[in-house]
């Protein structure tokens, strides 16, 4: 963003000061280290390792209910991990207080699934809160900054909406612009694709690569969505039952031999994951074999 008149980076308008990192810059902005997690007895994750690059698009993929949301949860400190460590940025979540935990949490974006916008503030007022909420800036900075960032995500001229007003895709797309609305260091995007037709789908994964690249963030996209999610991503990692059981680039993804991975990026009906529940014989179910 230029230097000029009023539009220096937000860092500079932040009434917080944005926390270092602990340690050196290294290669990978999020490090997740043999965590554990669990809701009171029912396992979720188990024995989990990721690594995520600066400057890249990471997918994690997998099924309804094996933990991808949950990642995303640990990340940004909403949960804890009942073992292992989480490090956003060179810091470890564990040792943060709620402070320090809310000043990273401002070098952060977060695209909820369906967009979650509040719907009784118009387009602009959902594009601004983080801005009023966060910063000190006055009202005509925020203004330039909403357009600019409305104006990204092709929507200037439905500022004055209410989110009742719009679209599926174009709700995702004003979402979107709020994520990224204070210029975060990492943009976490959970099911971005869910409910999209075709042309609103694209138009989202487009916007996802090209404003990571802009920004020079780093993004985690949470999809069930293949085909769309290797066309962007940089990296994939696949969850089943709480581990990571796969991970690659996309060529990699693509002539995987796992038969797990090969079920999902085909979209298979059975396999590794059963398309029958696990249950007793339908010939017993129907009272048809010999005791």
């Amino acid at each position: 963003m230029p230097a000029q008149s009023g539009r220096e980076s937000l860092c500079c308008y932040h009434s917080h000061p944005p926390v270092k990192s602990s340690i050196a810059l290294n290669s990978h902005l999020v490090e997740i280290d043999a965590v554990d997690f669990a809701y009171g007895k029912r396992p979720i994750l188990a024995n989990i390792n990721l690594r995520i690059p600066r400057g890249k698009v990471v997918a994690i993929m997998g099924g309804s209910g094996c933990g991808k949301t949950t990642l995303l949860r640990l990340i940004c400190g909403q949960i804890r991990p009942s073992r292992g460590e989480v490090r956003v940025d060179g810091i470890s979540l564990s040792g943060l207080d709620t402070e320090g935990l809310y000043a990273l949490r401002r070098r952060m974006g977060m695209l909820f699934q369906f967009g979650a916008l509040f719907t009784d503030m118009s387009v602009y007022d959902n594009v601004a809160f983080q801005l009023r909420e966060n910063t000190d800036l006055p009202d005509d900075v925020i203004h330039d900054l909403v357009m600019l960032k409305l104006n990204a995500v092709g929507l200037r001229g439905v500022a004055n909406l209410m989110p009742s007003e719009l679209s599926g895709g174009m709700a995702r797309r004003v979402a979107l612009a709020r994520a990224v609305a204070l210029d975060p260091m990492l943009v976490m995007y959970d099911e971005p694709f869910a409910g999209l037709d075709p042309m609103a789908l694209g138009v989202i994964g487009q916007l996802i690569r090209k404003l990571n690249d802009a920004l020079g963030a780093t993004s985690i996209v949470v999809t069930h969505d293949v085909q769309e999610s290797l066309q962007i991503v940089d990296y994939v990692y696949f969850v089943s039952e709480g581990r990571v059981v796969s991970e690659g680039t996309p060529d990699e993804i693509r002539r995987s031999d796992v038969p797990f991975v090969r079920q999902f990026v085909l979209g298979e009906a059975d396999g590794p994951v059963p398309f029958h529940y696990p249950a007793k014989s339908y010939a017993a179910e129907l009272g048809l074999t010999v005791p």
